[in-house]
C-alpha cells in the first residue's frame, strides 16, 4: 500500500497510514518531505493527523533513497518515541516500514517494535 508513495524517489518522504479499530485504512497522510539524507517526522503532526481522523492505530513509513534498508539510530529512536506517545493516547503504532529500491524493512517483522 505504501510502496507507490515512496518508491523511486531521490529524496526522503515520511508518511503515516491511519487505521480504524478493525485495521481498515482511513487515510494515508504525508507528514514531511526532506532531502537526500533525511526528513523531519514531527510527533505532534503525526498524532494530530491520527486524532483528527479518530484513528485507533497507525503505521509509519519513510523511504531511504540510498537503497540501504538498515534503520538509522534516529529511525530507531523515533519509533520508540512514537510507540510510547501512542500508548498514552491509545493510538497504537503497529509498524514502521522503511522502503528502499524494491524492498522494505519492517520493524514489526524484525521484532524491534
Amino acid at each position: 500500500m505504501l510502496y507507490p508513495y515512496l518508491a523511486d524517489l531521490n529524496h526522503e518522504q515520511f508518511f503515516v497510514m491511519l487505521l480504524n479499530r478493525g485495521n481498515k485504512i482511513i487515510d494515508v497522510v504525508k507528514i514531511s518531505q526532506g532531502g537526500v539524507a533525511g526528513t523531519v517526522a514531527d510527533t505532534k503532526l503525526i498524532f494530530k493527523s491520527a486524532i483528527e481522523k479518530l484513528a485507533s492505530s497507525i503505521i509509519i513509513s519513510h523511504n531511504h533513497p540510498s537503497g540501504n534498508l538498515k534503520p538509522s539510530q534516529a529511525d530507531i529512536q523515533l519509533t520508540k518515541n512514537l510507540k510510547q506517545a501512542g500508548t498514552l493516547m491509545e493510538i497504537f503504532v503497529l509498524d514502521h516500514i522503511i522502503i528502499a529500491d524494491n524492498a522494505y524493512y519492517s520493524f514489526a517483522d524484525e521484532g524491534i517494535l
